[in-house]
């Protein structure tokens, strides 16, 4: 399976929204979506593209949930298909499933500054979901849910390190504690939890031609 290795920020400006990809950086004055002469689509003659298609608006809001949370097309579609099949709103439950994912949670509970970094993080043993050792990011977590650091110094060390002195706040479907570095899920996500402006009906859309 390939894999991309290119620089990430001009994913950003190719979607035109931060997808939190370099983690503090994307928040300080370093982002090139905070500069206005870099912020526009990457490529010689983006100021010259014209306003996109259906099809175009339907893609690039796929693009940005993939993106996001660093999925390739062939674990997409698997998502989606899964969504289609339950109950509810299918767009919904696509982005309920992807934010229940384990480096989605192991990075919203601080203890990695990007999805990149997360799983990076649980396939190197350093992450336990409920006291065991959990290598796959895809993990899927449930309400009641432990996730925890490790029990050994370099663990331990690790995810200190990205905590600093001011931990990140969590949001309300998690919840944290720094001394013990865990995480708790205490319910599941709801559509607010995602971090990112998309139109999921967009995405519902392009994917059920």
């Amino acid at each position: 399976m390939g894999r991309y290795i290119g620089p990430v920020c001009r994913l950003c400006r190719r979607e035109g929204v931060k997808l939190m990809l370099k983690g503090d950086r994307c928040e300080s004055a370093k982002c090139p979506m905070e500069r206005q002469w870099r912020s526009s689509p990457p490529g010689m003659h983006s100021w010259r593209r014209s306003k996109g298609s259906n099809y175009g608006i339907r893609l690039r809001e796929k693009q940005k949930v993939k993106r996001y949370y660093g999925l390739y097309e062939k674990q997409f579609k698997r998502y989606f298909e899964r969504a289609l099949h339950a109950h509810g709103n299918t767009g919904e439950t696509l982005l309920h499933l992807l934010e229940r994912r384990l480096d989605n949670v192991v990075w919203k509970l601080g203890f990695a500054p990007s999805h990149r970094s997360a799983r990076a993080a649980i396939v190197h043993g350093h992450i336990t979901v409920n006291g065991r050792k959990v290598d796959r990011p895809s993990f899927e977590v449930e309400q009641g849910y432990s996730i925890g650091v490790r029990d050994t110094e370099t663990s331990k060390k690790y995810v200190m390190a990205l905590l600093g002195d001011s931990p990140p706040p969590v949001q309300s479907w998690l919840e944290r504690d720094d001394t013990k570095l865990e995480g708790r899920v205490i319910a599941l996500p709801t559509r607010e939890s995602v971090q990112i402006p998309v139109e999921e009906q967009l995405i519902v859309e392009m994917c059920s031609r």
